[in-house]
């Protein structure tokens, strides 16, 4: 069985969300970021790892956005993938990410209709709910103590 990990990065500029996608080559579709968990972590622990290390950013898991399972041809015989979404807030980054032939952030719209895979497509849009309720909680927050001042 193999474990991927992928994440749906977003952040929040000016009330809109933007969201991080990749590009692997050149010919390559715009897709979500991701990468084969190794033996000794956990998927949460490769997302994070892939986003510091392939992208230069920190980021905050939110919560999982989906997960999948299906089956690959790997060397010719049959392997089982489980992918896992992590949904993602953008923190801080280091300008440049490295890791990926092209990336961008783009907003919402923009965003679903660059990815091709149904499945990805689920993903952001699953992310994109939980991005919102967050900023709707944190919003609240902010009121409650404001009011409290």
């Amino acid at each position: 069985m193999i474990l991927i990990s992928a994440a749906v990065v977003g952040e929040i500029v000016k009330g809109k969300f933007k969201f991080f996608l990749v590009k692997n080559s050149e010919s390559a579709d715009w897709e979500i970021p991701k990468l084969t968990v190794r033996k000794t972590e956990s998927s949460v622990r490769a997302c994070l790892r892939m986003i510091g290390e392939q992208a230069g950013m920190r980021a905050r898991i939110l919560n999982e956005a989906a997960r999948f399972t299906s089956t690959a041809q790997v060397n010719g015989k049959p392997v089982i993938q489980k992918m896992f979404y992590y949904a993602l807030l953008h923190k801080a980054d280091a300008g440049e990410s490295i890791g990926f032939h092209e990336s961008g952030w783009f907003e919402y719209p923009k965003a679903y209709k660059k990815l091709n895979s149904k499945r990805e497509k689920e993903s952001l849009s699953n992310t994109n709910k939980i991005l919102k309720e967050w900023w709707k909680r944190r919003k609240s927050r902010a009121k409650k103590l404001a009011a409290e001042e």
